[in-house]
């Protein structure tokens, strides 16, 4: 199939020339086996839907996390078709793969935490604009947790140990890092070890580290199945509230289709206000997160955000630019694309 008009013979140029833009930028780190298909060269052609929008079919690179609850209401409640769109979900192993798949022309939105967004838009891998906010933290549903048998007791005897985070230079360590500078303790001297979230509560019970950063639903899932513990809420002082994740696209789809963002953008709105109603989204996490049945309930819900503010949104690249993750300040302002008011 091909997107935007890309011809055959233009693709494996465009294709080389992608690969090694978002290498450059570290991006296909944990993305093996993720296609790079067609490109953004040639403009998007108007198609179906109700008439209304530039473009009615769209895919939106995703994974399969609590946070995309509203995408997933919006789908079932009908709401995109209510406003001429088809929305595809195309799964992702990662944010960073979810943003590879765009940028690579397999998606025109694509949902990820924030910080790979700003690391693409920092070493210019693209021209990215946020078309919809997702989460932000809430109290306990991002923690710092060892298991009962560790040397690590309390946050104060981190220094020197070994921690597990999803990944190296993103939310992650950077929530790691942002609590023991808080707490008056030196990061530099931690051994960070990459794990998958899913993973983390099995390289604890097996002493491969000492203490793991975990979000929900996994946090719930390694209490209740490895008896894993808690030693301090990674969302507090400097990260209160922190804005996590949201929907992005590039600078030229979003040129060339103002409708079609439009409605995306109304649509999520509809949907995020419903899901703050968590007995309308915990049937949807159960599906599609493979959240138990019986534990959906005591996991901690993030804070389902539709507004994107540019102040709350900037605390991101300012963190990123505190622990050397990129090397200079981005405005969050200039990469938002505000919904219409009218």
């Amino acid at each position: 199939m091909l997107r935007h008009g890309i011809t055959p013979a233009s693709r494996p140029r465009r294709r080389a020339r992608l690969v090694t833009l978002i290498a450059s930028a570290g991006l296909l780190a944990s993305v093996s086996g993720c296609g790079l298909l067609g490109g953004e060269d040639e403009p998007s052609t108007p198609s179906g839907g109700n008439g209304s929008v530039e473009t009615a079919d769209i895919t939106v690179s995703t994974l399969p996390a609590i946070d995309v609850a509203p995408l997933h209401l919006a789908i079932k409640n009908g709401y995109f078709k209510e406003e001429g769109l088809n929305v595809t979900i195309d799964q992702a192993a990662s944010g960073q793969a979810a943003l590879t798949k765009m940028i690579g022309g397999d998606a025109e939105i694509a949902f990820s935490s924030y910080v790979p967004f700003f690391v693409a838009q920092s070493k210019e891998a693209a021209d990215l604009k946020f078309v919809a906010d997702a989460v932000s933290t809430t109290p306990d549903a991002i923690q710092i947790v060892t298991m009962p048998n560790s040397s690590v007791k309390t946050v104060k005897d981190l220094e020197g140990k070994t921690i597990a985070v999803s990944a190296l230079n993103t939310i992650s360590d950077a929530l790691v890092k942002s609590v023991m500078k808080t707490q008056g303790l030196d990061y530099n001297n931690v051994d960070w070890v990459p794990v998958s979230f899913p993973d983390i509560a099995g390289t604890l019970s097996r002493g491969d580290a000492d203490a793991g950063l975990l979000i929900e639903p996994y946090l719930t899932a390694a209490s209740e199945t490895a008896g894993a513990v808690p030693i301090i809420d990674a969302a507090t002082g400097p990260t209160k509230d922190f804005p996590l994740a949201g929907y992005a696209s590039t600078a030229k789809f979003t040129e060339e289709n103002p409708n079609t963002v439009a409605a995306f953008q109304r649509a999520m709105k509809k949907a995020t206000d419903d899901a703050q109603d968590r007995s309308t989204i915990e049937p949807l996490v159960v599906d599609y997160a493979k959240v138990q049945k019986d534990t959906v309930s005591l996991v901690k819900m993030p804070k389902f955000q539709s507004t994107l503010d540019a102040s709350r949104i900037q605390r991101v690249p300012d963190l990123m630019v505190e622990f050397g993750i990129i090397p200079e300040k981005i405005d969050a302002a200039s990469m938002i694309v505000q919904p219409a008011t009218t």
